[in-house]
């Protein structure tokens, strides 16, 4: 059974048609009216609400950050990574598609979730091990997001890229410490993110704040990029600066005739109204 928490993820789990609802759970005294219309909508389905103390919710949801209100349905269900890479943005000519490796925090996985899904991104792909998987927390971060956008939890990161690549994409690194040439990269391939053109189909991998990108991980990359910083911080959070990177493509994308990088926005999140076409671009030499 998964659990979700906080006003915004119940409300989209309702909006959203492939999430089922089981029950609903709310704190006594919680009001307002966002609550009556998750309330209605619980009545319309004909989906049970129970009232439980705040104590019996914070079990439930293992904090309290719920907002006084959970919803209870089926176990969050994966996509596989073929349904992650038909699942582009109708106004994309290519597919952009966000890799994290080692991402632990559920607070970063889901603020990541939602950053790309405003994005337009096709969706997310996670490693199986050393990485948290979708939690209610991560629900909660992610403000509902992770209801609208494919997420693969894949064995194998490194194979998963390689498929990748022969599917027509180009996986680009972000490396908050890449300064330059390291020896085991042409100094070519080490750009800030402004002197990428950034063409066809991509995979944008993201490592942990702490340790980044895995060594093995960084060599299946095609290009390492960086973020030009000004401070005495030598690094951003995560998803801030996957969001910098991602609406850079999205520009440069522009720039060259192709998607729009001013998408609509409706209750906060960006509809991914997707075409599941199968054309692939044949990767370059």
């Amino acid at each position: 059974m998964q659990i979700i928490y906080g006003i915004n993820p119940v409300m989209e789990a309702f909006r959203h048609g492939s999430i089922n609802i089981e029950k609903v759970v709310v704190a006594p005294g919680r009001g307002g009216e966002p609550l009556r219309k998750i309330l209605n909508l619980a009545r319309e389905k004909d989906i049970p609400v129970e009232f439980k103390d705040r104590t019996y919710i914070d079990r439930l949801a293992g904090n309290k950050s719920h907002q006084g209100i959970i919803g209870l349905c089926k176990a969050f269900s994966n996509a596989s990574v073929d349904e992650v890479v038909a699942h582009r943005h109708e106004s994309f000519k290519n597919d952009l598609i966000l890799i994290l490796d080692g991402i632990t925090d559920p607070q970063n996985l889901g603020s990541l979730i939602r950053t790309a899904h405003c994005c337009g991104a096709n969706g997310v792909i996670i490693p199986e091990k050393r990485a948290v998987s979708v939690t209610g927390t991560v629900m909660k971060a992610s403000a509902g997001a992770a209801q609208y956008t494919p997420i693969a939890m894949v064995v194998n990161l490194f194979r998963t890229i390689e498929y990748l690549k022969k599917k027509g994409f180009w996986i680009y690194g972000a490396d908050a410490h890449f300064n330059g040439h390291d020896g085991a990269w042409p100094s070519s391939y080490a750009k800030e993110i402004c002197n990428h053109d950034f063409d066809g189909h991509i995979g944008l991998v993201m490592g942990s704040e702490g340790k980044g990108i895995s060594p093995l991980i960084k060599k299946g990359c095609d290009f390492l990029v960086s973020i030009p910083l000004m401070g005495n911080v030598d690094s951003l959070n995560v998803s801030v600066a996957a969001g910098i990177i991602m609406y850079e493509i999205l520009r440069k994308w522009e720039a060259v005739g192709g998607p729009r990088s001013v998408v609509a926005v409706e209750r906060g999140l960006v509809r991914c109204r997707s075409s599941y076409g199968k054309q692939q671009q044949k990767r370059a030499n």
